[in-house]
């Protein structure tokens, strides 16, 4: 064969190779740096104000309060939050709203104590004499005979007025002050009774459980752990089933949940140990008797006030 064709099928070989070497090449690589997510740049944002704190006396409705829940937690009676708020309807209040939930006469009595002005002591200083000093001369009957009745004055003998008795001190504006912790003993009319018989399943928990709970028969007697006045009666809040809450005085108030049949009406004044309710299962998984005692809305251990078993 001729070397001159096969030479020139050589060099065009190995120009197609060069070629193809050429378009195959890799793309040069850009090595590029990953910003860690916290040092990324970040859209600019309004930062967001800090929910505002309820003055005292006043809360601001969260997602699913009612008016009965908003009540019992702060102690109150339902009834003084749609006057002291002016509702016309309980059940319409609204995520953000502001409720006043304490009585403007308490807010503005606590008001004018704090702005009382306090009272400025009087001087200890002396006041001056003018008259000129009698002698120094021991009292008696021929010394007071001896003295001038007239002419030079001198000043008259200053009898010694015993101290005044120092004031009593003021007693209590009731029972139990704000604020205070109350226990059975403290008063005779917030003695205590256990609100039914029965064996107790639940102890109080704050977290968990607010209160104890004593298992029973359908129908048995539910009755007033101390005496006061019925502030609800009836169902409305979540959990509670047929509920029966009794107001003991400003401070504490007590409540009895999950009944089968309530016996008495809101604004009933009950006696200690008077028939309320009938335990039931409403809104429970068995028969049994939820009880708290709420002290200013904050619920206590029921055990410090009930007597021992």
């Amino acid at each position: 064969m001729n070397q001159a064709p096969r030479l020139a099928l050589l060099t065009l070989a190995l120009g197609l190779l060069a070629g193809c070497n050429s378009l195959t090449r890799e793309a040069p690589v850009v090595e590029r740096t990953t910003r860690p997510a916290a040092e990324r740049p970040r859209p600019n944002q309004a930062a967001r104000a800090e929910e505002p704190k309820d003055e005292k006396g006043m809360y601001t409705v969260r997602r699913g309060d009612t008016l009965l829940r908003i009540a019992l937690d702060h102690g109150q009676d339902y009834r003084d939050l749609v006057a002291w708020n002016n509702l016309a309807d309980p059940d319409d209040i609204k995520v953000g709203q502001t409720l006043r939930v304490a009585g403007p006469e308490r807010n503005a009595r606590a008001a004018s104590v704090q702005t009382q002005p306090v009272p400025t002591p009087p001087s200890a200083t002396p006041p001056r004499k003018t008259a000129p000093r009698a002698d120094k001369q021991p009292y008696n009957d021929s010394v007071a005979q001896a003295q001038p009745e007239s002419g030079s004055r001198t000043e008259p003998r200053s009898v010694p007025v015993p101290a005044a008795p120092a004031p009593a001190p003021a007693a209590p504006a009731s029972a139990i002050a704000a604020g205070t912790t109350v226990t059975a003993s403290d008063d005779e009319k917030l003695s205590w009774m256990w609100p039914a018989d029965g064996r107790i399943v639940a102890t109080f928990d704050e977290a968990r459980n607010k209160g104890i709970d004593i298992a029973g028969r359908p129908g048995q007697q539910v009755v007033a752990a101390g005496a006061g006045k019925v502030v609800f009666a009836g169902s409305g809040i979540r959990g509670y089933g047929n509920l029966v809450i009794v107001k003991h005085n400003n401070n504490l108030l007590s409540a009895y949940a999950h009944n089968r049949k309530i016996v008495v009406k809101e604004g009933d004044n009950v006696a200690k140990g008077q028939m309320i309710a009938e335990m039931g299962d409403s809104d429970a998984d068995s028969v049994k008797l939820h009880f708290e005692i709420r002290q200013q809305g904050k619920p206590v251990d029921p055990s410090r006030f009930l007597p021992g078993r």
